[in-house]
Formats: C-alpha cells, structure tokens, sequence
C-alpha cells in the first residue's frame, strides 16, 4: 500500500507516531568509538552525540530501535536524521556525508517499516523522514549586540533541506517530517526547497509540518503564535500540521485546540514525557503521559499522535492502546459533507 493512501486511512483512524530516537540510543550507553566505527576512527573531530552517523556506524542499533517502536504499535516510524544537513553536520566536520546520512538513514527504517507490514497487511507502516530546524534561525540574531546579524541565510538553508530531502526520498521515506519548528522562516525555507526538488522530480509526497511552543506564552522561539504558524504555512498543502517537543501534553492541549479547530489539514501531536526535571529527565511514566494524551482523543483533537523527548516504546504501546478506542479528528470538508449527508437523508424521509 503506498503513501497516496495514507490519506484514506487517516480518514478512518488515528495513525501512531513513534517516540524519541535520542532517549532509546540512550540506553546503549554508546562511547566515541562506537560512533565512528571502522570507517570515521581517524576522523580528526569528536563525534560523540553524532546520533544520526549511527545510522552509518551502528545501523543494526538504528533498525533494532525502529523494531521496537513497531512492535509497540507505531503507524510511522522517524528516520534517524535529526540533525542531517549540511548546517548542523558542520558542528561534526562531516557535511560532505549528507545526502548518505538521509538515504541509509530512511533505508533502515523502510526495511523494518516493510518487515512489520508484511506481517500485518491490514495495518501497513509508513516512513516519515525526519527533518529537523537545524541549529542556526533565520529570523533571530545569535548576537545581542546585532539584531541584524544572521548566522544563516535563507537561501542556504533552502539548499540544506533540499539535500536532506533528496536523500530521504531516495532512500525511501513515504512523508517527510518537518518537525520542531522554532523558527517558522527555516520551516519555509524547507517547504520551499522540498517543493523546487519535488518540481526537478516530477513527483509528490505527503508533508508533515510540527512546530514548537516552547513556554507558557504559547508562541514559538521567533515569536508566533499556534494560529500565526498555522496561517504562515498555510499556502502549502500539507498532511497535517502539529506540535511536538519542549512541553509535555497537558502544556500543549491549548494550542492543540487551536490547530484542530483552525487547520484544513489533519492535525498530529508529539509532546515530551512532561517536563524535565532538573536532571533533564523526563519522568512521566506511559500510563501517566497517556491519561493526558486521551484527553486529546476524547476531545477529537488529532488524527497523529506520538512521543518527543523521554517517550520509550512503552509510551508508544500506551497510546496506541488508547488511539484505537477513538475516531479521528475531522477536517472541516469531511464534517460539511456529513452533515450534507444526514440533511440528505432527512429530507429523503420527509
């Protein structure tokens, strides 16, 4: 079954988005010489917190994380490539990698996302390739002395993104992921690389767009709030639109509101296990996080829903668990022709 049907399938029940990728890597306690394996072990730079090298380096450990969050139940699975442009590898010396990053990267999760839905026929997986804000914003200065300075252009940042893109495509992603938008400028410069490359192509795929809240004032880091991100992309036809990381689900319900009742698109939701604690840890243990996300369900808020920061496969069981018991959130044209659909039937009874 290819991505055209994902739209289809949304129509009829809330598909489940897998957790995060850092927090499990986590848990195999990885050294330097784990992320550089045979190939980078002379590479004159660190490469420890490289997550997305893994993909190169330990892929036995990338596909094995996939596995795990499938077997919990997960509909999509995240390629592990974070941090693969050009922009942020530069801080590893490693930007010339890239487009290798992207394309192992979406082919092990493909390969596992396959194996499960072979399986399951009647629940088949999807890859969505993940694409992450880059460390460096187009429309904040780095330096407090220069509010006009900016680390990045958008220009370069349009080039970045088209490289990752072509890589996940390539090497088989079904989605692509625009997630943890802070800055809704470096979002744009994405949606605009992807669609010039999609035009080289001659071809389409599903796009996911997520922002960041990332406090109680209820706007992103350059200043926007839900409804002003939504307006932003809104020129785009996009798969959904969402939120995810920096706050937990109770913090993003809000805001979630406002994307359900204002998006033409569907509607997904990634929050963190709560907020950290001043360890860093995230201590919402699945059935706790998944109270608050049935809130979300019971309200008809979303038709994606998975973990951010601290969420395990046990947190992807739970929800799961959870997001079969509800209907998906409807799109405003699927309630109108509902309705058009019961004042059918009224007037044919009359």
């Amino acid at each position: 079954m290819g991505a055209e049907n994902i739209y289809e399938i949304l129509k009829d029940r809330i598909l489940v988005l897998d957790g995060a990728m850092g927090t499990m890597i986590q848990e195999y306690k990885l050294e330097e010489k784990d992320y550089r394996g045979e190939r980078f072990k002379d590479h004159p730079h660190p490469l420890k917190g490289n997550n997305d090298l893994l993909s190169i380096t330990q892929p036995e450990i990338i596909r094995e994380i996939h596995k795990k969050y499938l077997a919990a139940g997960a509909d999509i699975v995240e390629t592990n490539t974070f941090c693969s442009t050009t922009i942020a590898q530069a801080d590893y010396h490693l930007e010339e990698i890239v487009y290798e990053l992207n394309f192992e990267s979406a082919k092990l999760a493909k390969e596992a996302a396959q194996e499960f839905s072979l399986k399951e026929s009647d629940k088949p997986r999807f890859v969505a390739g993940s694409i992450g804000p880059t460390n460096k914003t187009a429309s904040i200065s780095p330096d407090v002395s220069d509010p006009g300075y900016r680390a990045v252009s958008f220009d370069e940042l349009t080039l970045a993104y088209r490289e990752q893109a072509r890589g996940l495509i390539d090497g088989g992603a079904d989605l692509l992921l625009i997630e943890t938008v802070f800055d809704t400028l470096n979002a744009k410069a994405a949606l605009f690389g992807i669609e010039d490359l999609l035009d080289e192509l001659n071809s389409q795929i599903p796009i996911m767009v997520s922002g960041t809240i990332t406090d109680a004032s209820g706007r992103t880091l350059s200043g926007q709030t839900a409804n002003a991100f939504l307006v932003s992309i809104g020129h785009i036809p996009l798969l959904s639109v969402g939120l995810n990381c920096a706050l937990g689900a109770n913090q993003l319900r809000p805001y979630l509101q406002v994307l359900s009742k204002e998006s033409t698109s569907f509607v997904s939701a990634h929050p963190n296990a709560g907020l950290p604690n001043e360890f860093g840890q995230y201590d919402e243990t699945p059935d706790m996080m998944g109270d608050q996300i049935e809130e979300f369900l019971k309200e008809g808020l979303v038709n994606i829903v998975g973990g951010c920061c601290g969420t395990t496969p046990a947190h992807i069981q739970r929800i799961s668990e959870l997001a079969a018991r509800y209907s998906p959130r409807k799109t405003e044209l699927e309630e109108a022709t509902d309705n058009a659909a019961v004042a059918g039937k009224i007037n044919a009874n009359k």
